[in-house]
C-alpha cells in the first residue's frame, strides 16, 4: 500500500468514528426526550403531587430509561432474549403512546391557560388525561394487536386479465412477525381464517419471523396446512434478511409453498394464465448473502410479455420498477399500516403509500397490506391488522380508469 492510501485510511477512520458518535448522541438524546417528557407531562410540570407519588413516577421513568439500551441490545442482539425483547418492546409501545399523547396534552395546556382556566389545576387535568387516553389506547392496541386479523375484501380490475381468471381469489398475508411473544395457537387461528376464504392463490408478502427458523419453528408449523387451488407463494421481507434469510425460504419449501426467490410460476384457471412472481426484499444486497437481491429482471425470465402479472415485493417502495416493467399488480407489506399512530406519517417519508390499492403509472396498481401482525411493540393504535382477499376481475384497457386513490396516511 502506498503512503497515500495509508494516509487516506488513517482520513477516514477518523471521520466514520466521528459519524457513529454523533449518531450515538442523537440516537440517546432521541430515546431521553421520549422517557422525558412524559415525566414531565405527569410528574414533573407543576402537577404538585404528593411526595410519594411524585418519588415513584420518577424512579419507574428513570429506571425504564436507563434499562431500557440493555433490554433492547439483549433482545434484539447477539443472545436475542425473548425475555428481554418483550419488556424492551413492551416499554417502547408504551413510551411512544406515552410521548405522544404527552405533546398533545401540551398542547392542551396551552389552550387551558388561553382559555383562562384555574391555573392550579391545569397541570394535573393535563396530567390525568393524558395518562388515562394512553392507558385505554394501550389496553386497546394490545387487544389489536393480538387478535385475528379481520378480513378485508377488495376487486382489482386488471385490463390484461383473462375472462378464464375472472374471480380469482387471491388471499395476502403479510408481516406475521411471529416473535419473541409465542404466538403458536394465534398462527393456527391464522391459517384457519386464510381457509376459510378458500383461495386460489395465497401470498405470503414477507416478514414473516423475528427470528430463525429453529426459534420460530413452532410459531410458523401453522403455515403448512394453508390451503390453495392453485398455489401459495412467499417472498422475503427485509426482517429475513437479520435472521437467516436462506433458511426461511428453505422453510417455507419445506411447508409446502413456492418460495418465488426472483423467479416466478404460472397458473391457469379457465384456460387463461396468471404469471406469479417475486422478488428478494430491496434490503437483501446490502445483507451481504450471496445470491439474494432483488432482481424483476430474472424473476420475469420467460414469463411471456403479453401475460398478466402479479409481482410480490416485501416493500411498496419497489413499485417504481414494477411501473417501469409494466407490472399489472404488485403485493406488498412491511408498512403496517404505521402501526401505531401518528408513526404513519414518518412511515409516508419513506414508502410511497402506507396501506390499501393505488396506481402507479399507466398499467401499474398497487396492494399495500396493514400486515396481520406486529413487529415489536404489541399494540397496534389506529392500524388495524389484516388479512386481504383480493378478487381479480378483468376489465377493457381503454375503460379501466383509476384504480381507487391511494392512502398516503
Amino acid at each position: 500500500m502506498s503512503g497515500a492510501d495509508a494516509g487516506g485510511g488513517e482520513a477516514v477512520r477518523p471521520r466514520g468514528s466521528l459519524r457513529r458518535r454523533l449518531g450515538g448522541t442523537v440516537f440517546f438524546l432521541v430515546l431521553a426526550l421520549l422517557f422525558v417528557l412524559p415525566w414531565w407531562t405527569l410528574f414533573g410540570s407543576g402537577t404538585d403531587w404528593p411526595l410519594p407519588v411524585f418519588l415513584a413516577g420518577t424512579v419507574v421513568f428513570g429506571a425504564s430509561l436507563a434499562s431500557f439500551p440493555f433490554l433492547m441490545a439483549a433482545g434484539h442482539g447477539r443472545r436475542r432474549s425473548d425475555r428481554a425483547a418483550r419488556v424492551a418492546d413492551s416499554t417502547l409501545g408504551a413510551v411512544w403512546v406515552l410521548f405522544t399523547w404527552s405533546v398533545l396534552g401540551g398542547l392542551a395546556h396551552l389552550v387551558l391557560i388561553g382559555c383562562g382556566a384555574a391555573g392550579g389545576d391545569r397541570a394535573r387535568i393535563v396530567a390525568v388525561a393524558v395518562a388515562a387516553v394512553a392507558a385505554v389506547l394501550l389496553a386497546w392496541g394490545h387487544y389489536e394487536a393480538m387478535r385475528v386479523p379481520r378480513v378485508k375484501r377488495l376487486d382489482v380490475r386488471l385490463p390484461r386479465l383473462g375472462a378464464g381468471l375472472d374471480g380469482t381469489r387471491v388471499v395476502v398475508l403479510a408481516d406475521t412477525h411471529y416473535g419473541p411473544i409465542d404466538r403458536a395457537r394465534w398462527s393456527a387461528r391464522v391459517t384457519e381464517a386464510v381457509n376459510a376464504l378458500d383461495a386460489d392463490v395465497v401470498v405470503h408478502a414477507g416478514d414473516i419471523a423475528d427470528g430463525t427458523p429453529v426459534q420460530r419453528r413452532e410459531q410458523s408449523a401453522p403455515l403448512g396446512t394453508v390451503r390453495a387451488r392453485l398455489a401459495k407463494v412467499y417472498v422475503t421481507g427485509n426482517h429475513e434478511y437479520f435472521s437467516e434469510a436462506q433458511g426461511w425460504l428453505d422453510r417455507m419449501a419445506e411447508l409446502g409453498w413456492e418460495p418465488l426467490h426472483n423467479r416466478h410460476v404460472a397458473v391457469e384457471r379457465g384456460g387463461d394464465l396468471l404469471v406469479l412472481a417475486g422478488v428478494d426484499d430491496v434490503t437483501a444486497e446490502s445483507s451481504g448473502l450471496a445470491g439474494h437481491r432483488a432482481n424483476l429482471e430474472e424473476a420475469l425470465a420467460g414469463a411471456g410479455p403479453d401475460r398478466p402479472v402479479l409481482l410480490v415485493a416485501h416493500q411498496p417502495k419497489y413499485v417504481e420498477q414494477a411501473a417501469a416493467a409494466g407490472i399489472d399488480l404488485q403485493v406488498s407489506g412491511h408498512t403496517h399500516g404505521g402501526q401505531i399512530w401518528p408513526f404513519n406519517f414518518l412511515v409516508r417519508i419513506d414508502q410511497p403509500v402506507v396501506h390499501g390499492l393505488s396506481r402507479h403509472g399507466e398499467r401499474t396498481q398497487l396492494y399495500t397490506s396493514r400486515g396481520a401482525g406486529f413487529w415489536g411493540p404489541p399494540f397496534r393504535v389506529f392500524a388495524p391488522s389484516e388479512i386481504t382477499l383480493l378478487t381479480l376481475r378483468p376489465a377493457p384497457e381503454e375503460g379501466a380508469g383509476r384504480a381507487p386513490g391511494a392512502d398516503p396516511a
